[in-house]
């Protein structure tokens, strides 16, 4: 390996931190660019207990993730929807990686201890995280969709809107169906026309049609790579679930949530939820 040149003597130290910039009076500065002041701003605990702002900034923090979430699958959604199979997968890893620094987020709030949860835990009402309009919208993207889900958003307007769009749109997985189907293979009427406001159930002809991709992988491997990234990305959320369960359970036991829900009891049923079912099945009829 060449070493690199040395400057010629008397030039200027391009390595000295004098060579930065320095004068932002006609740019935009780091803090500037990200708006910093404000991102912190938003950062107003109601209490005076030290570990109110752990909690809060890794809740800021999820929010963020979970927005990129949803813009990568709107990207993804939408180039499978025009028949494109190749570049949705870039997306989709995206979207996994994504997941991964929401689960670990679990775990820096896991040194939270249920003493200090208690000091400022009454401060916040009945304001929870069941009510997150960014969750909410991946779970409908994804296709894990009830109605009832809408509810804590009907008085916002800006925030009901999108979500009922979502919710009686193709999810990703629909969308993957569509186009299995124009590739020859016939996915029945009733799966194609479904009440898109409901989970999706397990279709024995489309539980077929995924054994045939994952036989014959060589002729159908862009379906078969796009399963396997759907499936990816389910992974990850039930990871996501299940450290939310277990941060729960182990800082308030099984009190109720601060939303209603029976707080861990309802999370430990929200495991069961299967997004894409033969996805999952093809695995045991192989």
């Amino acid at each position: 390996m060449t070493a690199p040149l040395p400057d010629r003597p008397g030039a200027p130290d391009r390595d000295a931190p004098e060579q930065a910039y320095t004068d932002f009076t006609r740019s935009l500065s780091y803090g500037d660019y990200l708006q910093l002041d404000v991102l912190k701003s938003a950062h107003r605990p109601v209490t005076t207990a030290h570990d109110e702002h752990l909690f809060i900034a890794v809740h800021h923090v999820s929010e963020v993730w979970l927005d990129l979430i949803i813009r990568e699958l709107r990207a993804a959604m939408d180039q499978l929807a025009r028949g494109i199979t190749d570049a949705p997968q870039k997306g989709l890893s995206r979207v996994v990686r994504a997941q991964e620094q929401l689960t670990n987020a679990w775990e820096v709030l896991k040194t939270m201890t249920p003493a200090d949860y208690l000091q400022f835990r009454d401060a916040f009402g009945q304001a929870s995280g069941f009510q997150s309009a960014s969750y909410r919208m991946v779970e409908f993207l994804l296709g894990n969709r009830h109605a009832v889900l809408l509810r804590p958003h009907e008085h916002r307007p800006d925030l009901i809107g999108p979500l009922r769009e979502a919710i009686e749109a193709p999810s990703v997985y629909d969308l993957t169906l569509r186009l299995m189907h124009a590739r020859g293979l016939s996915v029945p009427d009733d799966v194609l026309s479904r009440d898109l406001t409901l989970p999706p159930v397990l279709n024995e002809t489309v539980l077929e049609h995924w054994l045939t991709v994952y036989r014959h992988p060589e002729t159908y491997w862009d379906l078969y790579e796009l399963a396997e990234k759907l499936l990816d990305v389910e992974d990850n959320f039930r990871r996501w679930r299940f450290n939310h369960l277990t941060t729960v359970e182990r800082t308030i036991g099984f009190k109720r949530g601060s939303g209603g829900t029976s707080g861990a009891g309802y999370l430990r049923r929200a495991l069961e939820t299967v997004l894409f079912p033969e996805l999952w099945e093809v695995r045991t009829r192989l």
